[in-house]
């Protein structure tokens, strides 16, 4: 199964340089990426994949404007996202973890997450890894971190770590062997 990596991060700032790197890691694993689809993080990260890997894909899980509507904001998706999933799903920020949010499908989805620096909704979606025991790891600059994680999730601003952290979660999703469904028993 080809692995998916989440990219989780700002919505209204890009990281450029951090987004670049994650990209070229994701790519080097032969992944997919998934992110929410929208701008910020969510453009860099799949602007610089595409750049890499055209031929990988960017799934964009999108939210939906508001309440009982049937489309995303203005600016879902990015022009980079491949396959859009439409969501009836509206809350996002600080709310990211309510079941109307599209986070849980965002990180439900997703092989392995990188967080890069956002706010509450990026803390909320890599508190909802850590409740789900989804694979999940903070990439920042140097003397930064993403505060209201917990503890327990691993904050680093060196990118050899999340190398390594994407290799490994990629070969065991690479490993994985999927059996059919068989009704008489194994």
């Amino acid at each position: 199964m080809t692995p998916i990596i989440g990219v989780m991060g700002s919505s209204s700032d890009a990281f450029e340089d951090l987004a670049e790197a994650v990209a070229i890691e994701v790519a080097r694993v032969d992944a997919h990426l998934l992110t929410g689809g929208g701008s910020g993080v969510m453009a860099s990260v799949a602007k610089f994949y595409k750049q890499i890997k055209p031929t990988g894909l960017v799934i964009g899980i999108l939210p939906c404007v508001a309440e009982g509507a049937g489309e995303p904001p203005v600016g879902y998706p990015n022009q980079w996202v491949d396959i859009a999933i439409q969501t009836h799903l509206y809350l996002s920020g600080a709310q990211g973890t309510s079941p109307l949010s599209r986070n849980h499908i965002n990180i439900l989805s997703s092989t392995a997450i990188v967080a890069l620096p956002g706010g509450t909704g990026t803390v909320s979606e890599v508190c909802l890894a850590y409740r789900y025991r989804r694979p999940v790891m903070v990439f920042h600059r140097e003397g930064e971190s993403l505060s209201g994680v917990p503890e327990q999730v691993r904050q680093t601003y060196k990118i050899a770590v999340v190398a390594a952290f994407l290799n490994h979660h990629a070969a065991r999703s690479n490993s994985a062997i999927s059996t059919p469904f068989n009704r008489n028993g194994p």
